[in-house]
């Protein structure tokens, strides 16, 4: 296993901290975060901890993207993990916090939405020995929800001090993309969707 696939599998893992960390019931094993207050914006402890883990995990997103394009360890299998981080960590953050009433419920279901529609796009043009290479749109996508979410774990700071819900704004941003970068990923590949076979 190379060092861009180690750093995928930690993505991986370290979304799976994230997840029990957001979603575990602590206050029935006795366990309670404390809630730190800056200028009347509150803080829970845990959002914090999220927050640290989830740019963890971001961070490598890059990292191992860019190791493996520098060093020429790019491999099947790390495509295919990388694929499978990046929608653990990105969807299932965003699933929860939907749950938890953080963000609009509309936000993941469109993130879902496109991420299953662009993948059996891929799938297609697979089958017919095609590889579909990620688009502007698809990233610009990924790296505004990035900086949405880990905003919205540290409380909008330090924009809530102004009234600008600038982690509201990415969120929403990204979402747009998502739709744009999908009917790109349709339009670059709609001749091989729609041939006969």
């Amino acid at each position: 296993m190379n060092l861009p696939t180690k750093l995928t599998v930690a993505r991986i893992l370290l979304s799976i901290v994230l997840i029990i960390l957001l979603c575990f019931p602590f206050y029935e094993v006795g366990i309670e975060f404390s809630v730190i207050t800056i200028k009347n914006v509150d803080l829970d402890i845990k959002y914090i901890i999220a927050g640290v883990i989830f740019i963890i995990a971001s961070l490598t997103d890059f990292l191992d993207g860019h190791i493996a394009r520098k060093k020429g360890l790019i491999t099947n299998t790390g495509k295919m993990l990388d694929a499978i981080a990046d929608k653990v960590l990105v969807n299932s953050v965003l699933i929860i916090l939907a749950s938890l009433n953080e963000i609009n419920a509309i936000i993941p279901v469109v993130i879902v939405l496109r991420d299953i529609l662009v993948n059996a796009i891929k799938m297609e043009a697979a089958s017919h020995g095609k590889v579909v290479a990620a688009i502007g749109s698809g990233k610009l996508k990924t790296a505004s929800l990035m900086i949405g979410v880990a905003l919205i774990f540290f409380g909008n700071l330090p924009f809530e001090f102004i009234g600008l819900n600038v982690a509201e704004l990415f969120l929403y941003f990204a979402t747009i993309m998502s739709i744009i970068s999908m009917i790109q990923y349709y339009n670059i590949n709609k001749k091989l969707i729609i041939e006969e076979k």
